[in-house]
């Protein structure tokens, strides 16, 4: 037989929210058992207008009912009803779990991008270099063949001075000039500023 419940201001038997929050502080489980049976429904309803989603709306409703039997304590009658202050910790929480997906969803999506992404462009880079060498070439042939053979001796064989002063049977003082004589014309040539 179903017991009547009571509308108007007369005291039930049962003891009201505020008081099974001061015992569910005190880490009373019958207490908590109560009220999680008078508010769940609630708390998942609140959830769940937030959420949209049934399943993650059960899961959120656990966690919060969880927080509410760790949190119990912070619970400040003077402040609120109990009732309002579980479902503003239902909204939070189902809040919370939104931003937390939209998030990851922005992280997701911006990690997805990066991987597409090439480091630097590929046809870009062989255009470039293809047009670096051939300009290099190009300011080669201007130089005298003394000069064109010990760059290229020196910078394309990676030969010391004297190496390529005996490869070419010329004094290294000769070689030198030359070299130097052949690296400014390149540098006045490829437009390289000092």
């Amino acid at each position: 037989m179903k017991e009547a419940v009571s509308i108007g201001g007369s005291p039930s038997a049962e003891p009201d929210l505020q008081e099974l929050m001061g015992r569910v502080a005190l880490g009373d489980q019958e207490a908590f058992a109560s009220v999680y049976d008078r508010t769940a429904g609630p708390v998942l309803g609140t959830v769940r207008a937030v959420l949209r989603d049934h399943a993650q709306s059960e899961e959120v409703t656990q966690e919060v009912m969880v927080e509410l039997w760790r949190t119990a304590a912070r619970y400040r009658a003077d402040r609120g009803t109990a009732i309002n202050w579980i479902l503003t910790l239902a909204h939070r929480r189902a809040v919370d779990r939104v931003r937390s997906a939209e998030a990851a969803a922005a992280r997701d999506h911006k990690a997805a991008l990066l991987e597409r992404t090439p480091a630097y462009d590929a046809v870009a880079e062989q255009v470039e270099s293809r047009l670096e060498r051939e300009q290099v070439r190009r300011c080669m042939r201007t130089l005298t063949e003394l000069q064109r053979q010990a760059v290229t001796l020196a910078y394309y064989r990676g030969l010391t001075y004297r190496e390529v002063a005996e490869i070419l049977t010329l004094p290294l003082g000769t070689v030198k000039t030359r070299m130097r004589d052949g690296l400014i014309r390149l540098r006045d040539c490829l437009g390289v500023t000092a």
